[in-house]
């Protein structure tokens, strides 16, 4: 049975892959889309890391013929973009040719749109008016475009190839974050809980399952994938996402500093794989840095290193691995009140960074400096070496410790 289920992964593995390779499969035509017999997953192997690069992407196919990209994994936004060449008034340098778009434009009275914009966007002038949109990041990375409409080719776990149209930001104006360093992605792939998510929109198609997971590498890499064939059976610990958000909320929690309640309590807890670091709101991030501080007491010197990066210190000798710096430290806690005692467990590791210049920093940052009020934001830092599982199928996310350089089962 050990066996069978190694053989499994590694056919997972290799159609992953083929996922990316180039190919021209079939359209999902509306018969199909709203068919009950494609139910399946989709994986994708990951690349990337929280330092240096700042980002975790995936490769994905767009268009016809298909043309790869890369895509910033982000389950803290519903949009997916590419830059795009509309022309493109402003982007960055990226891997791939920009997209061109070919009269496939999202018109303003679309589903889509109106989910996007809300019931503001009613006033379309025409019926025809294309649907403009503009998003803004924590990180204060941005882009500005129109949406569009494209083939995804994708290989499903269940043996499908198909060629779903999906809805995305054609990008014609963007703003990298500091954090971010080049080479940059070519878009972001937006995993959120709204309609015109790529998870929300392969789910109403009848395709997947509105189950989205992820697992990042600490040392890079890691996978990610949309469906619910890699859920392990048991070992994850599961808490409510708060209904009334479009965000991945998981309520109010408190904070433990190495084993020790604090009076650090009711924070508004989100996760967000499209942050690079975390997010404590102002007060909590204060008292934060002064108890660790007062814990190091005199063991480590603070220094300064850069803006994305305000609170470091360093040794006698530079740090060559984050694991030469964690004995400095305490693990947080996050404890949630929803009354299942149930805890999001922060090693060391997992909230502080190892930099080019040998010294070790803060990887919670002050979430009042990016216009993020009382929100607590769980970033990629903090979301390394665990499965993380949002289930929107039954309202809840998921998590354990994970070695994310091995291949799930399905």
């Amino acid at each position: 049975m050990v066996e069978k289920m190694k053989i499994q992964a590694l056919l997972l593995y290799f159609l992953a892959w083929s996922a990316i390779a180039a190919h021209q499969p079939p359209n999902v035509n509306k018969k199909q889309s709203k068919g009950k017999g494609f139910g399946s997953s989709v994986f994708f192997p990951v690349t990337g890391n929280v330092y240096p690069e700042g980002y975790y992407h995936v490769t994905i196919n767009v268009g016809q013929p298909p043309k790869p990209y890369f895509f910033d994994i982000d389950t803290g936004s519903d949009l997916t973009w590419l830059q795009c060449d509309a022309p493109c008034a402003k982007c960055t340098p990226s891997p791939h040719t920009l997209y061109k778009p070919s009269k496939n434009l999202v018109t303003c009275k679309h589903a889509l749109c109106v989910s996007l914009h809300g019931p503001a966007i009613q006033n379309c002038e025409t019926p025809d008016e294309q649907c403009d949109y503009e998003v803004t990041y924590a990180d204060l990375g941005s882009s500005m475009g129109v949406l569009v409409m494209d083939s995804f080719p994708f290989r499903f776990t269940n043996g499908s190839v198909l060629g779903p149209r999906l809805a995305f930001g054609c990008g014609y104006n963007q703003e990298v974050p500091d954090s971010i360093r080049p080479p940059y992605t070519d878009g972001v792939l937006g995993l959120g809980r709204g309609k015109s998510s790529i998870v929300a929109q392969l789910s109403e198609m009848g395709l997947t399952r509105n189950v989205v997971g992820h697992c990042l590498s600490a040392q890079g890499g890691g996978f990610l994938f949309i469906g619910d064939d890699f859920l392990p059976p048991s070992g994850i610990v599961w808490t409510p996402i708060l209904s009334q958000t479009k965000r991945y909320s998981l309520g109010l929690a408190d904070l433990q500093f190495g084993g020790q309640a604090t009076y650090i309590k009711g924070l508004p807890i989100v996760f967000d794989s499209g942050s690079t670091y975390s997010y404590f709101s102002s007060q909590a991030y204060s008292a934060l840095v002064s108890m660790i501080n007062k814990d190091i007491n005199g063991k480590l010197t603070i220094v300064v290193e850069d803006k994305s990066l305000p609170v470091c210190w360093k040794s006698g000798k530079p740090f060559k691995s984050i694991h030469d710096a964690t004995n400095y430290f305490k693990p947080l806690v996050l404890s949630f009140r929803n009354g299942k005692k149930v805890q999001f467990q922060l090693q060391p590791q997992t909230y502080l960074v190892v930099t080019e210049h040998g010294n070790v920093c803060l990887g919670i940052l002050n979430g009042d400096e990016v216009g993020l009020g009382n929100l607590n934001v769980i970033g990629d830092v903090s979301l390394q070496d665990k499965l993380v599982i949002y289930d929107n199928e039954n309202q809840q996310i998921g998590w354990a410790a994970a070695n994310c350089k091995r291949l799930p089962k399905s």
